[in-house]
């Protein structure tokens, strides 16, 4: 009975119509200390640490995820709401979201609200992505150039994909994660962790996928949902179930 509230305002449109459907469907990640969320085909999932057991509830067509206020969140548009994936249920009106962050939901327009549901600064258009620095900025990608929130151009791009760091966002052509110890990066055949002149230092087949770090583990998840665990240096941690 977890999702009882938010699914009665949702079932109205169990699958969205073939006129506002994305031609395709975004497959995104969000990472935490708290777990990893993801969304492919339209399903949201979470898996907490330290078990990483999933939990996949039934939502109309969920766009991205984020982690905000200890809770994972999936963008339902067509439903104009941000929904928690698991705990306690909780709903927020944020009409046609197109990307989450952890402190805020970004409209198809550029606006955003929060997760409390209140007015938040936004960028001008759609963005393509959006991910908060460990220093608590909003950066978007916006047409392949990455944005500091409020609307100011880094300077980055073109870019594919926002990769977290400690000293904040960057843009990257492939999906990675910088740590203190290297940077992890899924090149689609194969996730290397590179030190800090770029070389390969370590290296283990893997295929496409989304990357980041639970913990101390670094994590991926492919798009199918299959999540594999490392250690620094990647070295497998056991399967999650």
């Amino acid at each position: 009975m977890r999702f009882l509230l938010p699914l009665a305002l949702l079932l109205t449109a169990c699958v969205p119509t073939l006129s506002s459907a994305p031609t395709t469907w975004p497959f995104r990640a969000a990472f935490s200390d708290l777990g990893v969320a993801w969304v492919s085909g339209g399903r949201a999932c979470v898996a907490r640490a330290p078990s990483f057991e999933r939990s996949c509830p039934a939502l109309p067509g969920a766009v991205d995820v984020a982690w905000a206020q200890g809770d994972a969140w999936a963008a339902v548009p067509e439903r104009g709401l941000a929904v928690t994936l698991d705990r306690a249920p909780r709903t927020v009106n944020v009409g046609r979201v197109v990307a989450l962050s952890a402190s805020r939901a970004y409209r198809e327009d550029g606006s955003a609200v929060d997760y409390d549901g209140r007015a938040a600064p936004g960028v001008r258009g759609a963005p393509q992505a959006a991910l908060t620095s460990l220093q608590g900025e909003d950066f978007v990608l916006l047409g392949g150039q990455v944005v500091r929130v409020p609307g100011a151009a880094t300077g980055q791009g073109p870019a594919s994909y926002l990769a977290l760091g400690p000293g904040g966002v960057t843009g990257t052509a492939q999906p990675q994660v910088q740590t203190p110890g290297g940077t992890y990066r899924l090149t689609g055949q194969a996730l290397v962790r590179l030190d800090a002149a770029g070389q390969v230092r370590a290296q283990v087949p893997h295929g496409a996928g989304r990357i980041g770090t639970v913990g101390a583990l670094v994590v991926t998840v492919s798009p199918d949902g299959q999540l594999r665990l490392f250690d620094a240096s990647l070295q497998p941690w056991p399967a999650p179930r």
